[in-house]
C-alpha cells in the first residue's frame, strides 16, 4: 500500500532539536575522562572508538592486529560499554560537542538527527573515494535510513529487520502450513493450536519488557499495519485511534493468552533463550536471532526452525529497519585516520576476515549485499538468508504502514523526545500485559504523553 512519504522537517528544526535534546541531557550530565585521543608514546596518531559490547563489536577488537598491520601509523584505543550506558555516554558527549571520541557507534534512530543538527561529519566523500570500499554495496534500506539529504553520515557495520521463526517439525505435527505472508489472524490461531503449557510450549513468543527498545518494538510494526500511528501529519498524538487500540488489544491478549509465562518481564533475550530451548512454537523478532538460533553450540532448534515474513494486516510488509553504524563526530581532530579504522571495519574485507578468523556464524549480517555471496556465509546462513534480505528489503514506510507521518522511523519515532515518550508508553503496554490495567486505560495515559510531545511541535512550527 503506496503514499507519497513525507519525510520530517529537520532542517528547518536544527536548533529547535539540539535545545530539546541538550535540555534532555541536563539531567544525566556525564563527566567522561580520559578518553580524549591525541597521539600515543611510539608518535602514532591515536583515535578513541566508542563502541557497544556486543559479541560481534568485541570480535572486532579481537581482530585489531589485522587493522594496525594495515595502518602501522594509527592507534586504536576501545571504550567498549553496554548498550544503554554506551548510548548515554556517546549522546552526551556528541551533542555537548565534548570531542571524546573519534568514531562513535550510533544507529539509524540517530544518524538523521544528528546530522541535521550539524553534530557528524559528511562521510559521502570518504565512502565514495575509498578504493574497494563500494557504498553501493550496502543494503539499500539501511543506506537511506544512515543518510541525511542524499549521503551518508554514518555506515553500518550490521543491519537487521524482523521476521517470523517458526517450528517446522511442530506445524508438520499438527498439520498446519504457514501462509506466504502469514498475517496476525493467522499468528493467533496457529499459536492457540500449539501452545502447551503441560509441556513447557507457548504458542508465540513476544516481547513484554518494557522499553522502547523492547516491547515497543514488536507492537510498533503491528500498530503500523493496523493502520495505526504515533502522530498524524499536523502532528496530533494518534495513540486513542480505534486502529492502534485494535493492534494493542490483539497483541497484549495473543501474549497473555497463548504467550511465555511472565511475558511482562520477558524481552528479546528471553524470548531468545526460550526459543533455542524448544519452549515456543513460534517467535516474531529482529532477523539477527539466526546467528543464536542456528548455532548448534548454543540452541536445540537447529535445523528445525524456518522463517516466514512479518506478520501483516493491511499493508504489503511489516518489518521493522535497524543498523548499529559508525560515525565520526564533527568535532573529531582526527577525522581521516578516524575514516581508515571505520572503512577497515565496515569494508567487505572485513567480512571474510571474520568468517576466516572467529567463524561465519560471526560475519555482521544484513549490512552488505555482497556478504550473502561469500561462500562460507553463504553455506551457513542457506536457511535464513533469503529471508533475511526480503524483510530487509520491505522494511519501508512507503510498503509497511496505512498513513503518512511527519516522522521517520518504523519500530520509533524519529524525534529527539521519542527515548522518553517510547520508554513511558512501553511501561503502559507491560503493565497492561501483567494485567495490572486495561488496554483503553494503558492508551489513554500513552496518548497523554504523546500528546505533550505533539504539543510543543504544533507550538513550535516544527
Amino acid at each position: 500500500m503506496k503514499f507519497p512519504f513525507k519525510p520530517a522537517r529537520r532542517a528547518s528544526r536544527r536548533q529547535r532539536r539540539r535545545t530539546g535534546l541538550l535540555s534532555a541531557l541536563s539531567v544525566f550530565l556525564l563527566v567522561l575522562t580520559g578518553c580524549g585521543g591525541d597521539s600515543s608514546a611510539e608518535g602514532k596518531e591515536e583515535i578513541v572508538v566508542a563502541i557497544v559490547s556486543n559479541p560481534q563489536m568485541q570480535d572486532a577488537i579481537s581482530l585489531k592486529d589485522d587493522f594496525t598491520g594495515k595502518y602501522p601509523d594509527v592507534d586504536v584505543r576501545f571504550v567498549s560499554l553496554p548498550e544503554n550506558e554506551a548510548r548515554a555516554k556517546i549522546t552526551a558527549s556528541v551533542a555537548t560537542g565534548g570531542g571524546e571520541f573519534d568514531v562513535v557507534m550510533i544507529s539509524n534512530y540517530e544518524t538523521p538527527m544528528w546530522a541535521a543538527n550539524g553534530w557528524l561529519t559528511n562521510l559521502q566523500d570518504y565512502a565514495d573515494k575509498t578504493e574497494g570500499y563500494n557504498p553501493d554495496d550496502f543494503i539499500p534500506t539501511i543506506r537511506e535510513a544512515l543518510s541525511y539529504e542524499g549521503d551518508l553520515y554514518s555506515v553500518p557495520f550490521y543491519g537487521e529487520s524482523s521476521f517470523l521463526a517458526y517450528r517446522s517439525d511442530l506445524f508438520e505435527q499438527a498439520g498446519l502450513t504457514m501462509p506466504e505472508k502469514p498475517t496476525w489472524d493467522d499468528i493467533r490461531r496457529f499459536a492457540k493450536e500449539l501452545n502447551d503449557p503441560e509441556k513447557g510450549m507457548s504458542g508465540v513468543c513476544l516481547r513484554g519488557l518494557a522499553g522502547w527498545g523492547e516491547v515497543m518494538a514488536p507492537l510498533d510494526t503491528m500498530i503500523n499495519t493496523y493502520g495505526g500511528r504515533w502522530f498524524d501529519e499536523d502532528w496530533n498524538a494518534t495513540l486513542d485511534t480505534p486502529e492502534v487500540k485494535a493492534a494493542v488489544t490483539d497483541y497484549v491478549d495473543l501474549v497473555r493468552s497463548h504467550g511465555q509465562p511472565g511475558a511482562a518481564t520477558s524481552g528479546y533475550g528471553d524470548c531468545l533463550t526460550r526459543y533455542a530451548q524448544g519452549n515456543a512454537a513460534m517467535w516474531y523478532d529482529a532477523t539477527a536471532m539466526v546467528s543464536s538460533v542456528e548455532d548448534p553450540k548454543s540452541s536445540l532448534v537447529v535445523g528445525k526452525t524456518k522463517y516466514a515474513p512479518a506478520p501483516v494486516k493491511e499493508t504489503e510488509d511489516a518489518g521493522w529497519l535497524y543498523s548499529w553504524s559508525l560515525a565520526i563526530p564533527q568535532t573529531s581532530q582526527h577525522k581521516d585516520a578516524a575514516w581508515d579504522f571505520i572503512s577497515w571495519m565496515t569494508s567487505p574485507d572485513y567480512m571474510k576476515l571474520v568468517g576466516e578468523k572467529v567463524g561465519w556464524e560471526r560475519v555482521p549480517p544484513g549490512s552488505r549485499l555482497s556478504t550473502y555471496q561469500l561462500p562460507g556465509y553463504a553455506e551457513v546462513s542457506e536457511a535464513y538468508a533469503k529471508p533475511t534480505l526480503s524483510a530487509m528489503a520491505g522494511a519501508s514506510q512507503e510498503t509497511s504502514m496505512v498513513l503518512p507521518v511527519p516522522y521517520t522511523g518504523l519500530q520509533f519515532v524519529g524525534i529527539p523526545e521519542f527515548q522518553d515518550l517510547g520508554t513511558r508508553v512501553a511501561q503502559q503496554i507491560s503493565a497492561a500485559i501483567a494485567g495490572q490495567k486495561s488496554v483503553d486505560e494503558a492508551l489513554d495515559q500513552a496518548q497523554r504523553y504523546a500528546r505533550t510531545v505533539a504539543d510543543s511541535y504544533q507550538a513550535g512550527g516544527r
